[in-house]
């Protein structure tokens, strides 16, 4: 909810696209994660780049597993803890639609 309006309605319209088994032209696949069950939508707003991270690999459920705003100012690579951060909630989104909990 920190997000400006304008990067929230951008990934939130992207995130909806993704509930009705569409792609958004935003949403690209993050890297690392083996294939396209993980989706990345990135959004430039006031100078500023706002990313959320969501997962599709689950039967009837959209996952989103990170939304951060990203500080570093030199290059476009995804920072070493949001990725670290990324795959501790997938494995645990994991455990969590194996016991059907969701």
């Amino acid at each position: 909810m920190s997000f400006p309006d304008a990067a929230q309605r951008h990934i939130g319209f992207a995130l909806k696209s993704a509930q009705f088994g569409e792609k958004h032209l935003d949403a690209k696949p993050l890297r690392g994660f083996g294939g396209t069950s993980v989706q990345e939508i990135v959004e430039n707003c006031g100078g500023y780049t706002y990313r959320a991270i969501y997962t599709v690999q689950f039967k009837e459920v959209i996952c989103v597993l990170h939304a951060f705003q990203k500080k570093s100012k030199s290059g476009s690579a995804t920072p070493r803890h949001d990725i670290d951060l990324i795959k501790e909630r997938l494995r645990y989104a994991k455990e969590l639609y194996n016991k059907k909990l969701f």
